[in-house]
């Protein structure tokens, strides 16, 4: 499932020199200490990566039968220094391996935690998991599932979505719009006459910088196959359809005025049924802000913000051959929340 180059891994080329040259020095001179590595991060977090790092030791390891791990499993909470993992067995069948593992937990743990902060701040909406044009493609799988394992209710990718065998969900785009002269309606008429009829479809209401003339005009010509509609005003307009309310400067973007006129508009009509997804810089703060006034949203698109932050993960020697052994600082912290992994 998770695709990986073995053979490379297990060369260590995707790993720090001198966690490879530990190895090599130690297979040379045939000393094979066994010892406790225990891993642990360095924040309140969501875990993420477990089960692809356990995958990499099975695989990458000289002989995984020869180690027995205990581990938490994806989703945990956990606290700073809290142990994570603990692999016990020959040092030398898996010592090329600590930077791959640890850069696993570390990327995933960023984005599952994140995603778990967003997903907790709209309850009971839905987050839209829309980060992947913010990072390099390679990172698309594993950064899908953990959002999913975090509680986002879709992704925008098929390969974010593959490793549990769903796809990626969308919008009919700008620059389908753009390609059909800028009518927003003709664009999603045509993107709907495409799509299977179990395709939701959701529309960009913002081509026009008019959010409720445009969601009218699309549900009036779509009826019921419009599923939602979705705000994505730039940060540097306003929409013209708050603008003799607002003024004409503040507040920009996708904002609580803009969710209420346009829910009104399509009430009014009788469109109750269309959904409102918004999108555009939506932050936990912000999706906490529009929950606690009570904003009409039925779904946030959330994109760059789930990669900010750093969780960090470290792994330490703490024990060699039964007896403890450890750096300064870095004693032996058994959990016992871990659980065996066969």
């Amino acid at each position: 499932m998770f695709h990986l180059p073995v053979e490379r891994m297990r060369e260590g080329y995707y790993s720090d020199k001198y966690f490879v040259r530990a190895r090599d020095i130690l297979k040379a001179d045939r000393h094979a200490p066994r010892v406790t590595m225990q891993v642990f991060g360095k924040a309140h977090a969501f875990l993420g990566g477990m089960d692809e790092a356990i995958a990499i030791l099975k695989l990458c390891a000289d002989d995984w039968s020869a180690l027995t791990v205990h581990a938490l499993y994806d989703g945990d909470a956990i606290a700073p220094w809290e142990t994570v993992m603990t692999i016990e067995g020959p040092y030398d069948g898996f010592a090329h391996l600590e930077t791959l593992y640890l850069g696993v937990l570390a990327r995933r743990t960023r984005v599952g935690t994140n995603t778990r902060r967003v997903v907790d701040a709209a309850k009971p909406k839905s987050v839209l998991f829309f980060p992947a044009r913010h990072d390099h493609w390679l990172v698309q799988t594993g950064d899908g599932y953990a959002a999913h394992v975090a509680g986002a209710i879709g992704v925008s990718t098929d390969a974010q979505a593959s490793w549990w065998g769903s796809s990626g969900i969308g919008t009919v785009p700008h620059a389908l719009i753009a390609a059909y002269d800028g009518d927003t309606v003709l664009a999603t008429q045509k993107f709907a006459s495409c799509m299977d009829p179990d395709v939701h479809i959701i529309t960009l209401v913002d081509y026009d910088n008019d959010c409720v003339g445009t969601s009218l005009a699309a549900a009036r010509a779509l009826g019921r196959r419009l599923w939602g509609v979705r705000l994505d005003t730039s940060e540097n307009m306003v929409d013209q359809s708050i603008l003799p309310q607002m003024g004409s400067f503040t507040p920009t973007g996708v904002n609580p005025q803009l969710v209420y006129s346009v829910r009104r508009a399509l009430d009014g009509e009788g469109f109750n049924d269309v959904r409102i997804v918004v999108s555009g810089g939506f932050t936990v703060e912000k999706i906490r802000a529009f929950e606690e006034a009570g904003v009409p949203v039925d779904s946030y698109g959330v994109g760059s913000s789930l990669f900010s932050g750093q969780f960090d993960f470290t792994a330490d020697v703490v024990r060699v051959n039964g007896h403890s052994q450890h750096k300064a600082g870095r004693e032996e912290r058994p959990n016992p929340r871990l659980a065996p992994v066969s």
